[in-house]
């Protein structure tokens, strides 16, 4: 058997395979509650074969979406609009997870089909964003409200109540999004953390907003079941967020209850220069994995079978995540096994197409 096809237990909760659905916004929430638009979207990934599923950035608090029609799982009502989703995925043997976001600074931008840029000062629909430093993103950017330390415990409190809520919903994975420049990750890296507090400076300043949320999260998600952090491994800029803090704050991560970390990359500086190519960000979790101890997964235009399996199978990673190849075909993990020889997980539904 193929290692990409073998099972992965984290905790209480086994993997059917070693192939994740990455989490990949919609923009298509109505105030911030799933829609059948995500019932069929994440369904059809389960039905393709996916290990775990995992729900698109779902924001903590109204201010932490990136757009108005980015997920929420902030109220009591989402809980019922995200359970359907979360049913059908676990009913087609796979298991369905969210990731816990805050955009940050990044925040109040239009969705991409209607240009993606920050909101117009004035536009009934923007609000002001919240970061660590009153740094904009870039040109064109608000300028975020710098958070006070009672307002970072209230966003604390915030995860910790929203993984509650995932909980109520049926899900089975929590993933913390410490990634891409939201508001984490610009507590991260010192290129947007100017601060002179007990969060910013030093490394143990800058982590102290994701190890806090880690603790949080962890008291309240049950100790059966598996908690992820998604990183950004590096900035790509001289001076900024790089990867030997990675692996440090994966083994503060790890001490804190976290289960694996999620190896991406980019994201908090937009000039940056990023080498992309396939596997471009595998590296990332091979040094996490082997530096910290901790189980990892491997992200970044990962598109074919064997560079998947040659990915687990030489320990550069536990699994893999794929994005857009997703997008492209919900029933990759069918069409990979079948290039690698393996039976695929087929529904009986459509086993013929396996013959």
């Amino acid at each position: 058997m193929s290692v990409l096809f073998s099972p992965l237990r984290l905790r209480g909760l086994e993997l059917r395979n070693r192939i994740f659905v990455s989490p990949m916004c919609q923009y298509s929430c109505e105030e911030g509650a799933a829609t059948d638009w995500h019932l069929v979207h994440l369904g059809s990934r389960a039905v393709g074969g996916a290990a775990l599923v995992m729900a698109e950035a779902s924001a903590v608090l109204p201010q932490g979406r990136i757009s108005p029609g980015d997920a929420g799982i902030w109220g009591d009502g989402h809980v019922a609009a995200w359970a359907p989703t979360a049913r059908f995925i676990r009913s087609h043997g796979a298991a369905p997870a969210i990731q816990l976001a805050h955009a940050g600074r990044k925040a109040s931008t239009a969705v991409p089909w209607e240009g993606g840029g920050p909101l117009k000062p004035g536009d009934p629909a923007a609000w002001t964003p919240d970061g660590p430093s009153a740094l904009p993103f870039d040109a064109g950017y608000a300028t975020p409200h710098a958070l006070t330390t009672a307002e970072l415990a209230a966003i604390t409190e915030a995860f910790a109540a929203a993984a509650k809520r995932s909980l109520e919903a049926g899900f089975e994975v929590v993933e913390l999004h410490y990634a891409h420049g939201y508001l984490v990750h610009s507590f991260l890296s010192p290129l947007s953390n100017r601060r002179e507090d007990a969060y910013g400076g030093s490394f143990d300043g800058r982590a102290r907003l994701a190890l806090e949320i880690a603790a949080a999260v962890r008291r309240v998600w049950p100790e059966r079941l598996p908690l992820f952090a998604r990183v950004s491994s590096t900035d790509w800029v001289e001076g900024g967020w790089d990867l030997p803090q990675t692996i440090e704050l994966a083994r503060r991560l790890k001490a804190a209850g976290v289960d694996l970390i999620d190896c991406s990359s980019g994201g908090n500086v937009p000039s940056a220069k990023i080498p992309v190519g396939p596997g471009y960000q595998v590296p990332f979790a091979e040094a996490v994995r082997r530096e910290a101890g901790v189980a990892t997964g491997a992200v970044g235009m990962i598109t074919e079978a064997a560079q998947a399996a040659q990915i687990v199978a030489s320990g550069q990673a536990d699994a893999v995540l794929l994005a857009r190849e997703f997008l492209r075909d919900p029933y990759w993990p069918l069409h990979a096994a079948k290039v690698l020889g393996e039976a695929g997980p087929w529904p009986k539904q459509y086993a013929r197409a396996a013959r």
